[in-house]
């Protein structure tokens, strides 16, 4: 399933519409789900090191990788997590793409910069 698919009101990227008004709070939602999409299959190794009780509580744990993941990016960067600026957000996904350049492709890597800097540059 593509997570950027049209929909009849609008385009959208990681659940945000970009034909409504976006905050930077959810573009900060919104590269949290794309790491935890774009690094699924990083993530499933984990089950080889750890028995889960079920499927939800795998996803959780996953969750709170990436968000630690994510907010370490924001930290490192001077960035402010529960309050980020447009500068902040583009600190942040030029030091995820470093990142991630580390075990994806740069296609893929490309591909999910531009999806969310898109979104950045439709905020105000």
């Amino acid at each position: 399933m593509s997570t950027v698919h049209r929909r009849y009101m609008g385009e959208t990227i990681y659940g945000i519409d970009l034909s409504e008004k976006i905050t930077p709070i959810m573009v900060r939602d919104a590269i949290i789900r794309c790491f935890l999409q774009a690094h699924r299959e990083v993530l499933d190794q984990m089950d080889e090191f750890a028995e889960w009780k079920n499927d939800e509580e795998r996803d959780h744990m996953r969750s709170i990788e990436v968000k630690t993941i994510v907010q370490t990016a924001f930290r490192e960067n001077d960035a402010d997590f529960d309050n980020p600026t447009k500068e902040g957000l583009i600190k942040v996904i030029d030091h995820l793409a470093k990142f991630a350049a580390q075990f994806r492709k740069p296609e893929i890597i490309q591909k999910h910069y531009g999806e969310i800097k898109k979104l950045i540059d439709k905020l105000e």
